[in-house]
């Protein structure tokens, strides 16, 4: 297969940056699109015929519609948490395609064992899209950390950043459609932490709440129940340990995400900066990507910048990884490759964000 044509469910934010993403591959296209919101699904229709297709895809009027299409080589869902399960299932038992599923992999406790099931023997490629795994530094620093560290021992990720942007239905601002912040937003952190560690976690004890965010706005009556803040302590299975540190009301910090391993031989830790479109201009240009590895003896940490192509910076708000992810993702389909985030992937991360929401909610510690 030389061109992948692709349908994309949901039509938001997010899915412009997939769509941009997939008009940089050179075996790439957007063929259809569709979301329940007319208007969106134009406007994402007219985004995919401005990537070198000679015209706009066509807009589906159902799920169902886009299923039938007849150039379709694979799907993409971006659509509402909430809404991947019941998505999934449609598509497996419509017409069995391969599938780029955004996180979370599913909201309910309930999905976990039948999704798996699902695809035990599902015959295309099902990939989760945790694009934080290829942000260049995140990549480096996996690449470089048990050299630098000789072997983890502690991992810490922090994330400072902008509070939760509106979406359609204002559907992000409640816990019920989430699967609450520790899952929607932080599931790409759990699996980073699985992935770094090459490990199973064993125990998940958090603190999170809700200080300052969405606290004066109300939809239909009720006031928003997102949490905007927190710290989660995961115990894994070969003996190291992982921290997270959440806070959704600092956008005015340098780099929005941070994050370092130490072992016995030293420590390496990785800066992110923010989407650009966010640095303020008159600070000059936007922070450049950092990886320090420092080691314990000799002392003397050495820095290196990894900047990002500014064409894959322009084309999302994922530091480039969306790209990566997609070229990935492309290759597999193509015939080349393997599936490096999988189902089983996607289901525990879910699952360790919902025990860290537990855990918050509890006071008590959730055994995995």
């Amino acid at each position: 297969m030389d061109m992948v044509n692709y349908g994309i469910i949901g039509c938001g934010m997010m899915a412009h940056e997939h769509i941009q993403n997939i008009a940089l591959l050179p075996h790439g296209r957007v063929s259809v699109v569709f979301d329940p919101v007319r208007e969106l699904a134009e406007a994402a229709a007219e985004l995919a015929g401005k990537g070198g297709n000679t015209a706009p895809a066509h807009v589906a009027e159902t799920l169902e519609d886009l299923l039938s299409h007849a150039d379709l080589d694979a799907v993409v869902i971006v659509s509402p948490n909430y809404i991947h399960a019941d998505q999934l299932r449609q598509i497996v038992a419509t017409r069995p395609l391969p599938i780029l599923c955004e996180k979370p992999l599913y909201t309910d406790p309930s999905d976990k064992a039948e999704l798996i099931s699902l695809f035990e023997e599902y015959p295309h490629p099902v990939w989760i899209a945790m694009e934080y795994r290829y942000m260049p530094p995140v990549a480096a620093l996996i690449e470089q950390a048990e050299a630098a560290t000789g072997g983890i021992a502690m991992l810490t990720i922090r994330e400072h950043r902008f509070p939760f942007l509106p979406k359609i239905g204002d559907w992000n601002r409640f816990n019920e459609n989430t699967g609450g912040t520790l899952v929607e937003k932080c599931c790409h952190f759990f699996d980073l932490m699985r992935l770094i560690l090459k490990a199973e976690p064993v125990r998940v004890m958090a603190s999170a709440g809700q200080t300052l965010n969405h606290k004066d706005e109300t939809y239909d009556g009720r006031v928003p129940d997102i949490w905007d803040n927190g710290y989660v302590i995961v115990d894994f299975d070969n003996g190291s340990r992982a921290m997270l540190e959440l806070c959704m009301f600092a956008e005015g910090a340098q780099y929005q995400e941070e994050i370092s391993a130490v072992g016995p031989k030293g420590k390496i830790e990785c800066r992110v900066p923010g989407p650009g479109r966010f640095w303020p201009t008159d600070l000059g240009p936007a922070p450049i990507p950092q990886l320090i590895v420092s080691p314990r003896a000799p002392k003397g940490p050495t820095l290196v910048e990894i900047p990002v192509d500014p064409t894959l910076l322009e084309a999302g708000d994922h530091n480039g990884s969306t790209f990566y992810q997609h070229q990935r993702f492309n290759a597999v389909v193509r015939g080349q490759g393997a599936v490096e985030v999988t189902v089983s992937d996607g289901a525990k991360a879910v699952a360790m964000g919902i025990a860290a929401q537990e855990s918050a909610k509890t006071g008590q510690a959730v055994d995995l």
